[in-house]
């Protein structure tokens, strides 16, 4: 059998991609911005909805910094942020010199709690200090509880950025996920379900405010025959080559949503008579995931049957697997931050496993993966 490496989450070419980026060195457009780069937009609005406007830019971190420069976020303001994410859906935050407030998951969707959100809000308004924004992610491709959460955002006027980096695809009641907020991101990493080998994108509802994150991507330039700079500005600008590849990737958008849900259902088949594993599932027909990955909570009071150790078993077959997030309130750079919440997200990082999900996955690989698997759990 094959023993070559399997990885976490790996995409596919659409075979597009290299005519794309010829056409940029035959017309020399190998730098930020260009043709591509416009027409990636328009493949990107058309998708999400017409009444989005698409910014594209060099990372998803990026666009999260420019959606709080945008809502005005400056030193010594506060931003909620789920704890339960990668770390660059907070770093932005302390870019600005802005203080990060996280806020516990839920169990029934793994993102930002309602309930805490709320306290959290009352709580700081109490002490003299409303939050200025708040960075609810849709984890693992699974929608947060869009409307619980924007109702309180709306009741107490705090906009959402919506961090939708790991859920292209997926929707809630219908509506493309990153289209919710008051700003929406996406990534483009290369283990996304499309990518432009890095990149990101920023989505707003109005052209007002794209063309105001294109002026601070490019460095912020006025509007003068000369380089004047009024406003401080930031080179994060997507690059045209990205952006062709992107633009190949658009045409398997939805193929590898299809992939990554088989790869759920693939798991699904395997775990459900496993008692001791829990596969994570959307919470009813309102959301719709696109399981960029497929994650599961072992529950087992056996220690040889733990996380780790199904991790560990992988790995000793050359197969890729990672923890969930740790949560950002137990990172030794966000430790000191107010944190309002119980252990919801701790217990999840202690039980929770990734588990291959790339587009990429071949009969062959899910013969490997299952093998040890059920062998671990025999």
């Amino acid at each position: 059998m094959n023993n070559s490496r399997i990885y976490l989450s790996l995409g596919l070419q659409s075979g597009f991609e290299k005519e794309y980026i010829s056409k940029s060195f035959e017309d020399n457009w190998i730098t930020s911005g260009g043709p591509n780069v416009d027409n990636f937009e328009i493949e990107l609005k058309n998708y999400l909805g017409e009444n989005s406007f698409v910014t594209a830019l060099n990372s998803g971190t990026s666009a999260i910094h420019l959606a709080l420069i945008l809502l005005g976020v400056e030193k010594d303001d506060e931003v909620i942020c789920q704890t339960m994410t990668f770390s660059a859906s907070a770093n932005p935050i302390l870019y600005q010199r802005a203080i990060p407030i996280f806020v516990d998951s839920e169990i029934e969707t793994w993102n930002i709690c309602p309930e805490n959100l709320e306290i959290a809000i009352k709580d700081r308004i109490k002490k003299g200090k409303k939050p200025k924004a708040i960075i609810a992610v849709h984890l693992y491709g699974n929608p947060y509880k869009v409307d619980e959460i924007h109702a309180i955002a709306d009741r107490y006027q705090i906009p959402i950025i919506e961090d939708s980096a790991e859920a292209l695809g997926s929707t809630y009641k219908q509506k493309k996920c990153g289209t919710f907020g008051s700003l929406g991101v996406l990534s483009f990493n290369g283990n996304k379900i499309i990518t432009t080998s890095s990149g990101g994108a920023l989505i707003s509802n109005s052209k007002k405010v794209k063309e105001k994150a294109i002026f601070y991507a490019t460095q912020a330039k006025d509007n003068e025959v000369h380089y004047q700079h009024s406003e401080i500005g930031y080179n994060y600008r997507m690059s045209n080559i990205c952006a062709g590849i992107g633009l190949g990737q658009m045409k398997i958008l939805n193929q590898n949503v299809i992939k990554r849900r088989e790869n759920h259902s693939f798991y699904k088949e395997i775990f459900k008579n496993i008692k001791a594993v829990e596969l994570f599932e959307v919470l009813n027909e309102d959301y719709f995931s696109s399981y960029w990955l497929s994650t599961i909570l072992i529950n087992s009071e056996n220690p040889n049957k733990s996380r780790e150790g199904l991790r560990l078993a992988l790995e000793a077959k050359n197969i890729e697997s990672r923890p969930l997030w740790k949560p950002m309130h137990l990172q030794p750079i966000f430790k000191k931050y107010p944190y309002y919440g119980k252990n919801t997200a701790e217990i999840l990082f202690q039980k929770g496993l990734c588990l291959p999900s790339g587009s990429n996955l071949t009969t062959d690989n899910k013969d490997r993966i299952k093998e040890v698997i059920t062998t671990f759990f025999k």
